[in-house]
């Protein structure tokens, strides 16, 4: 459907050529095109914007500056309505839509005239003391009466296609409200929209049309009320092509649940693009007449009507304040965590919303590496959840405690201390085996909306209930879990294989991990981690001397950082002692918890 703005648009990248057409005695004049009026004359009291985002809109001083775009100007030089020159404008631009064939329309019949006067006493009593509507309102929709009975006459071009019946004792156990049977469902007002609109209300009931009315709007009614689940259907085809002269629909429904499901109804048929959500200080229009709310109140609640975008578009002006704090994070800001080694604290950040693969040869100390950044990122405020699916918690937390204490063999004391250092900053996802990882995500979003994780650890792909061999599989974990990632702010680390070699003397690359090439392409930060075996076979055969101890136990390598500036690469040496990595065979170790003997004892 090609609505009337559209057309205008159209229309007005062939400006001139259209006065030249509609307005024959006029002429250009500079960037405007000059008449006496809309009927062509020689003159200028009428002038049309032909260059510019202006382009095509005229106004005509001789009739009180009178104007609008060049689908108006085509309907007021041709004395016709706006849906005539919808008619006749797309033939000129060309433009066909498509027709379907295979659909054939329902036939519906035409009622017969009613039988009814203009409102007795007891309706007009009604509509213009409990509904507070004036004689000119009720006039100009035409509402009638019969025993005690409103009539609502749905006419559409002179032509009567509908009526509804609704009692005024119908809150008293009077007869509900009822149509005539077999005939079109259409919109209720139509005698009451001027031929020219652009724009038009639609509300939820008849009376509540006449209120927009009466509050100086143009408004329609559906004809059965509020829903969805299809209840909206056969209005909207009916009146599909009606609909797109209005550049814009404000939707006035009720505010309640029916009310709201027919706005996502109605919405999702015609268009969100040109739709606005009007809410009212009132259930709905004729509770807030009835409740004196004044016209300037409806007004503001009109200029604050809202579109019901898409939920993933959004302007980007909305995104200044998240800039700002990009460039200038907060003091209190936890905007990702770095890693242990100051070589790289600067090259290389783990962010909010991101996923990080930690891949490296079988044995070549990725679990250890990445339980060393795990514990790093909460000794900086993070708090972490590890799913180690290969060891038993109690082991890999054996190996963590060292870490943390900086010991081989930390007291038992100690242990406890560090275990309740642990209690608002580290949770198991206590799982020994393969993890259905759908189960685990579950397990995931709880942790991150009770708990407020901030870092969730996967070791390793292998352990989960996806084949090494399942690349779709692997490409629709990665996809959820890059989603989890963003949707949760919150940062992942995957601990992955990469193929075995005879020759592991260097290290490995990204198109070396095991499995679907989206496990790389799809995260965000790629790590490389390389064992020194060389090293390790050197020490074994002439023991450890000064040249053997400056080589790298370790080599780090990033070989993706989507949101960096850099792929650094760093060398690491590993304490055997406490399990941490530092940055020289000589580096002081840190000390993330430090042990406090309990009283009257030493530890």
């Amino acid at each position: 459907m090609i609505t009337a703005g559209e057309i205008a648009a159209r229309l007005a990248q062939q400006s001139e050529d259209v006065c030249r057409m509609l307005l024959m005695g006029g002429k250009r004049d500079g960037t405007e095109w000059r008449a006496g009026s809309v009927s062509g004359e020689h003159g200028k009291s009428l002038g049309v914007r032909l260059t510019g985002p202006k382009a095509g809109t005229w106004k005509d001083f001789a009739a009180d500056g009178k104007g609008g775009d060049l689908l108006d100007l085509w309907a007021q030089a041709k004395n016709i309505n706006l849906a005539e020159a919808m008619r006749e404008t797309k033939v000129y631009l060309g433009i066909s839509e498509p027709r379907f064939e295979g659909h054939t329309r329902r036939q519906y019949r035409r009622p017969s005239k009613p039988k009814c006067t203009r409102p007795d006493a007891e309706v007009l009593a009604y509509l213009t003391i409990s509904r507070k509507l004036t004689r000119e309102t009720i006039n100009a929709y035409q509402v009638a009466s019969r025993n005690r009975e409103m009539v609502f006459p749905y006419t559409r071009d002179g032509e009567l296609i509908n009526v509804k019946y609704i009692s005024i004792d119908r809150h008293k156990g009077g007869k509900p409200p009822y149509q005539e049977s077999q005939c079109e469902p259409c919109l209720f007002g139509w005698q009451a929209i001027t031929q020219n609109a652009r724009e038009v209300f639609i509300t939820e009931g008849e009376i509540d049309a006449m209120t927009m009315y009466q509050y100086g709007y143009p408004a329609l009614s559906v004809p059965i009320g509020g829903g969805g689940g299809g209840k909206q259907l056969g209005w909207i085809e009916s009146e599909f092509d009606r609909l797109a002269r209005f550049d814009v629909i404000w939707l006035c429904m009720d505010d309640d649940t029916t009310g709201h499901a027919a706005i996502d109804e109605i919405i999702n048929r015609i268009g969100a693009h040109r739709c606005r959500v009007v809410e009212l200080p009132k259930k709905d229009a004729n509770d807030c007449l009835k409740a004196d709310i004044t016209k300037s109140v409806i007004d503001e609640c009109v200029k604050a009507a809202y579109t019901k975008d898409p939920s993933e578009l959004r302007s980007a002006a909305d995104y200044a304040e998240d800039v700002i704090r990009e460039f200038y994070p907060p003091d209190n800001a936890i905007a990702g965590f770095c890693t242990p080694w100051i070589k790289l604290q600067k090259t290389l950040m783990f962010r909010p919303g991101e996923v990080t693969l930690i891949a490296g040869y079988t044995g070549h100390g990725k679990s250890a590496g990445v339980g060393h950044l795990t514990l790093h990122a909460v000794a900086h405020g993070a708090r972490a959840c590890v799913a180690s699916m290969e060891f038993k918690p109690q082991r890999w937390l054996m190996r963590l405690a060292r870490q943390a204490s900086g010991v081989e063999e930390p007291s038992t004391p100690f242990i406890r201390q560090i275990h309740e250092w642990y209690r608002d900053r580290m949770w198991v996802f206590d799982v020994v085996g393969t993890a259905k990882h759908e189960r685990m995500l579950e397990v995931f979003e709880y942790a991150r909306r009770r708990y407020g994780i901030t870092l969730f650890v996967i070791d390793n792909l292998t352990k989960l209930d996806i084949d090494l061999d399942d690349y779709n599989g692997q490409r629709r974990f990665i996809d959820k879990l890059t989603d989890f990632a963003k949707t949760f702010d919150v940062h992942v680390f995957l601990v992955a294989h990469t193929r075995k070699s005879h020759d592991d003397s260097k290290p490995g690359g990204r198109m070396d991990v095991k499995g679907s090439g989206a496990l790389t392409d799809l995260v965000d930060t790629v790590l490389i981690w390389w064992r020194n075996r060389a090293k390790e076979e050197s020490i074994r055969n002439e023991g450890v001397n000064d040249l053997i101890s400056r080589k790298p136990d370790a080599i780090v390598t990033c070989e993706k950082q989507r949101n960096g500036e850099d792929e650094p690469r760093v060398m690491l040496w590993f304490n055997r002692r406490s399990g941490q990595f530092t940055e020289s065979h000589n580096a002081q170790l840190i000390r993330y918890v430090e042990f406090t003997p309990p009283p009257g004892r030493d530890g």
